[in-house]
């Protein structure tokens, strides 16, 4: 049986399989979320990783381990930068989700760790970010219905959590 919830937590203090970094296509150490994990990682080591890896487009994903964080491997998902709603961010989110579950089964992950993904110095709207995360979540457990994967978002902001559960709660009450 596979869940999504929400959790007051750092993404870096998830002892999963897999946590997702908000992510930047050069794959740089970046502010925010990104920043966190490459210090709780290690720096140097995650840095290295990723410049053999050098590039992920936007909306999709790429996976290195996950050095000295509890969670055994590092995904990350490039989100869109919001130009206003108008550049396919909607779908380009989704796909990041989407994406990083994919890369989460094909290395046989079966918990997963995610931030809110764009919705920090990208700028998505908090609402729409949710919506996006949950339903790429909910789509991806419907279409691997025998793939058992538990799926967590860290959030430390109580606003943002608050608002990702009502989201939550109201997308699964539409099921």
């Amino acid at each position: 049986m596979s869940k999504i919830h929400i959790e007051k937590i750092s993404v870096t203090d998830l002892a999963l399989d897999a946590i997702v970094n908000a992510a930047n296509e050069g794959l740089w150490e970046g502010g925010g979320v990104c920043g966190a994990i490459f210090r709780a990682a290690g720096s140097k080591e995650l840095t290295k990783a990723c410049q053999a890896i050098g590039h992920c487009d936007t909306g999709n994903a790429v996976i290195t381990p996950g050095f000295r964080l509890p969670a055994k491997y590092v995904i990350h998902a490039v989100g869109p930068v919001w130009r206003g709603g108008n550049c396919k961010e909607a779908k380009l989110l989704y796909q990041a989700y989407r994406n990083a579950l994919r890369v989460a089964k094909d290395n046989n992950c079966h918990s997963i760790g995610f931030p809110l993904i764009s919705s920090g110095i990208f700028g998505y709207p908090l609402e729409g970010a949710w919506k996006e995360a949950i339903n790429a979540c909910k789509d991806f457990i419907v279409k691997n219905e025998t793939y058992d994967i538990e799926i967590t978002f860290a959030v430390l902001d109580d606003r943002i959590m608050k608002v990702g559960k009502q989201m939550l709660e109201y997308e699964e009450k539409k099921s």
